[in-house]
């Protein structure tokens, strides 16, 4: 099985991270670089700074743990989106605009490609996974709005990472499809 993670970023990198042994194909996809506000809550060390976010999540799957990845260093849009899903099982989504998100969905839908999003509020009080059939993309506060940026948030970016990640194991190993709410005070399934 292809796995297509859109979006490597806080959620996107976090949960990478603990995919390292799936028995699965990861293709990453993400157009951004590596800042150094991205090292405070991001799966990034210094050496990725000016690299591609999908292509420096590729090279520390490699050199930490010896495990492949596909990085695709483009924005995902509609009209790239089919060729980005290509021959895959699952699509993940850890986009951080709405515009993204629905562009993926569409795909997603569109080549009957299961779906899974997972989102962190603005404020890191809480985050949900939730798979595309009940999930509805909310549109940012203002415009380019960065909702994970410096360290504020990590322990919400790894508990909405970690996950998600385990959300993505499962439908990997039996096809479950499983939806999340997550707080500070724990991980509730809401479906």
């Amino acid at each position: 099985m292809r796995i297509v993670i859109c979006g490597v970023g806080a959620l996107g990198s976090t949960c990478t991270q603990y995919l390292r042994n799936i028995d699965a194909e990861l293709r990453l996809v993400d157009f951004d670089r590596v800042g150094s506000k991205n090292l405070q809550a991001q799966w990034f060390v210094k050496q990725s700074l000016g690299k591609n976010k999908a292509e420096a999540v590729r090279l520390q799957l490699a050199n930490f743990y010896g495990a492949k990845a596909e990085a695709m260093g483009v924005r995902l849009v509609a009209n790239n989106a089919a060729q980005l899903l290509a021959d895959c099982g699952l699509a993940v989504d850890c986009f951080d605009n709405a515009d993204s998100r629905l562009a993926l969905s569409e795909a997603a839908r569109a080549a009957n490609v299961p779906l899974v999003h997972a989102a962190l509020s603005a404020d890191g009080t809480f985050g949900i996974v939730r798979w595309d059939e009940r999930f509805t993309a909310d549109r940012e506060d203002a415009e380019g709005q960065a909702t994970c940026e410096g360290g504020e948030h990590l322990p919400m970016i790894g508990l909405v990472g970690a996950t998600l990640a385990r959300t993505i194991q499962d439908f990997a190993k039996g096809a479950e499809r499983r939806d999340y709410m997550i707080s500070l005070s724990g991980v509730m399934r809401t479906s």
